[in-house]
C-alpha cells in the first residue's frame, strides 16, 4: 500500500523549484547569453525557440515514463544529465564553435528537462492525495517561480558582475553556467535524499497507461477536442513572442531601437521585481479560481495576460528609457501573465482529466509548448521587420484569436472550486 503524502513539505518545494530551473536557464537566460555574446536576433529568435521542441515532443515518450521503472529514477537520472549539459555549455563558450555545442548541450538540457517535468509531475499526483495535491499546488507554483528568481535574477546578476569584473562575457557567462552546473547537481543530491520510495507496483500498474496507442487515442476522442487544442496553441501566441524579444529590447543599443540597458540591470528588474509580480498574480489567480471556479475568471485572466503588452509597445514607440517607466511595465506584464496563466493550468487540468491523466497532461502541455515554440521562431524576424514598436503592436493584436476561441471551448462552470469538505 503507498504511503501518501509522505514528507511532502520537504520534497514538493525542492522538487519543483528543480523543475524550474533547467527550464528558465533553457528558455529565457539562453536568451540573455546569446545576445551578450553578439548572436544576432533572428539567430536568438529562431535557435533558442526550437528549445521548446523537447517540451513539445514529449507527449511521445510520456507513455514509456509511465510503463518503465520509477518515476523517481527518472527524474534523478534526467536531473544529473541536466547538470551534465549545463556544465558542457559552460566549457564549451570560450571555443571557436561554441554557438554550435552549447545549443547541441542546450538541447540534451531540454529533453531531459523535458523528461523530468513527466516524471515529476507523475511523482506528485501519485504522491499526494487528491485534498493535498489541491493543498500543495499553490507551493510548486512558488518554488517554480522562485527558480525563475534564481535563473532570470541572480544567475544573470552574476553574469552580469562578471562581465564587468573581468571585460570578457565569454568568460564571465562560462563561470556562471558552470556554476548554474553545480547548483543543479547539488540539487539533484538533494532530492535525492527527500524523496521517498513510495512507489509500490500496485501503485505503478494502477497510474499505468494500458498502452501507446491506446493514450492517444483516448485523448483525441475527448469532446470538442480540436477547438480545446485550437484554444491551446493561441492562448499565449503574443506572450510567445513578447517572452523572446523583451530582453533584446532592454539590451540594445538606442540606435537600434533598444533600451541600452545593461545585464546587471536587466536581470534586476526581470528576476527580482518581475518574477515576485509573476509569483503574486499566479497566486491571486489560483485563490480566485479555487474561491469561484474557472468559469468567472477566464475572460479576465485572458485579457490581463495581454492587455499589459500595450506597455512594451507604448516604451518602444516613445524610446522610453526612464528606468521606473520600464519597471512598471514588466511588472504589470509579469503579473498579468501569472494572473493569466493560472486559468490556462486549470483548463490544461480539465481537459487531462480521466483514465491516463499523467499522459493525457503531458499531451496538453506539450501542445501548449508548440504553442510557444512556433511563434517564438518567427519573433525575431518579426522584429527586424517590423522594428521594436511594430513589433509590440503586433504582439497585442496576436490576442485576438484566443479572445474569439473563448466562446466555443466548454468546461464546468465550477470546474477548480475547492469543495466545501477540502481541509485544506
Amino acid at each position: 500500500m503507498i504511503q501518501k503524502d509522505k514528507w511532502a513539505w520537504a520534497w514538493v518545494p525542492v522538487l519543483y523549484f528543480t523543475q524550474g530551473l533547467p527550464y528558465v536557464l533553457v528558455v529565457t537566460v539562453s536568451v540573455v547569453m546569446y545576445k551578450k555574446l553578439g548572436v544576432s536576433n533572428e539567430d536568438i529568435g529562431l535557435y533558442t525557440s526550437l528549445l521548446y521542441l523537447p517540451w513539445v515532443l514529449k507527449p511521445l515518450w510520456s507513455p514509456f515514463v509511465d510503463l518503465k521503472s520509477t518515476k523517481r529514477k527518472w527524474f534523478l537520472w534526467m536531473q544529473l544529465l541536466i547538470s551534465l549539459a549545463f556544465l558542457g555549455v559552460g566549457l564549451s563558450l570560450p571555443t571557436n564553435m561554441f554557438f554550435t555545442i552549447t545549443l547541441a548541450c542546450f538541447w540534451m538540457a531540454a529533453f531531459a528537462s523535458a523528461t523530468n517535468d513527466i516524471a515529476s509531475d507523475g511523482y506528485y499526483m501519485i504522491g499526494l492525495t487528491e485534498e493535498k495535491q489541491s493543498f500543495f499546488v499553490g507551493m510548486r507554483s512558488v518554488f517554480y517561480r522562485l527558480a525563475m528568481v534564481t535563473g532570470e535574477g541572480i544567475i544573470v546578476v552574476m553574469a552580469g558582475f562578471l562581465e564587468n569584473r573581468y571585460g570578457d562575457n565569454t568568460k564571465a557567462w562560462s563561470i556562471t553556467m558552470s556554476a548554474a552546473a553545480l547548483l543543479m547537481l547539488a540539487l539533484t543530491v538533494s532530492n535525492f535524499f527527500v524523496t521517498p520510495k513510495f512507489e509500490s507496483s500496485s501503485a505503478i500498474a494502477k497510474d499505468k497507461p494500458e498502452g501507446f496507442l491506446a493514450v492517444f487515442a483516448s485523448f483525441f476522442r475527448k469532446k470538442n477536442i480540436g477547438i480545446a487544442l485550437a484554444f491551446i496553441l493561441t492562448f499565449r501566441l503574443g506572450e510567445s513572442q513578447l517572452v523572446k524579444m523583451a530582453a533584446p529590447f532592454l539590451l540594445d543599443s538606442p540606435e537600434n531601437g533598444g533600451l541600452g540597458y545593461s545585464t546587471e540591470q536587466l536581470g534586476t528588474i526581470f528576476g527580482t521585481a518581475g518574477v515576485i509580480f509573476l509569483s503574486l498574480g499566479g497566486v491571486l489567480g489560483g485563490i480566485l479560481i479555487s474561491r469561484d471556479g474557472l468559469k468567472k475568471w477566464m475572460l479576465p485572466m485572458v485579457l490581463s495576460l495581454n492587455v499589459p503588452n500595450i506597455l512594451y509597445a507604448i516604451l518602444a514607440i516613445t524610446d522610453t528609457t526612464n528606468i521606473y517607466a520600464v519597471t512598471t511595465a514588466v511588472i504589470f506584464e509579469k503579473f498579468g501573465y501569472g494572473f493569466g496563466f493560472a486559468a490556462f493550468l486549470m483548463y490544461l487540468i480539465y481537459i487531462a482529466e480521466g483514465k491516463s491523466k499523467t499522459s493525457h497532461y503531458a499531451i496538453a502541455t506539450g501542445f501548449m509548448a508548440l504553442g510557444m515554440m512556433l511563434p517564438g521562431m518567427i519573433s525575431g524576424y518579426m522584429q527586424q521587420w517590423l522594428g521594436y514598436g511594430g513589433f509590440f503592436v503586433w504582439v497585442v493584436i496576436a490576442a485576438l484569436p484566443a479572445l474569439f476561441l473563448l466562446k466555443f471551448i466548454e468546461y464546468p462552470a465550477d470546474f477548480g472550486r475547492k469543495s466545501d469538505k477540502t481541509d485544506v
